[in-house]
């Protein structure tokens, strides 16, 4: 038996972010590690985004570069992510083994007015991903917490359009 018709209170988070992620062209971040940090990943990057909205979701292709903090010297990366969206919540998948094979991260369902957060942490080995968007002006910011037995990382990634 179906549960109840999501409120558009509850929706609205949703529908907002949907409507952002199609318009996304830049993104910017920042590693920060914790007291618990073994790797003392620091640092900040930016990418360019080029956002393709599909039957199955939108994608977000980043071509970008980080700068570890104490070295002048870029290293580039990119990253291809999926977004899919249902009535109270969504996915985040990162297709860093191709379309056919990616991997999924977690859901993100509306958690306070203009913030969504994962429903369950992902776990990569003894590793834990968790997430919380917060809408801001022309985008949103993702804000990571991976933890681990020698991991304790913040990533703060700004998206815009």
């Amino acid at each position: 038996m179906p549960g109840p018709a999501p409120s558009s209170e509850n929706s609205a988070p949703i529908i907002e972010t949907w409507r952002r992620l199609a318009g996304l062209t830049r993104l910017c971040f920042e590693a920060t590690p914790g007291p618990g940090s073994g790797t003392g990943w620091r640092g900040h990057g930016e990418a360019r985004i080029e956002a393709v909205s599909e039957a199955d979701g939108i994608r977000l292709h980043e071509h970008g570069r980080f700068v570890p903090a104490g070295h002048g010297r870029a290293v580039a990366f990119r990253n291809v992510y999926h977004w899919q969206r249902t009535d109270d919540r969504l996915s985040l998948a990162h297709e860093r083994f191709g379309r056919e094979r990616p991997v999924p991260l977690f859901e993100l369902a509306p958690a306070a007015s203009g913030v969504l957060a994962c429903c369950h942490a992902h776990h990569c080995g003894a590793d834990r991903y968790r997430a919380r968007l917060e809408l801001v002006d022309n985008g949103f910011d993702l804000i990571w917490h991976i933890a681990g037995p020698s991991k304790d990382e913040h990533l703060r990634y700004r998206y815009r359009g």
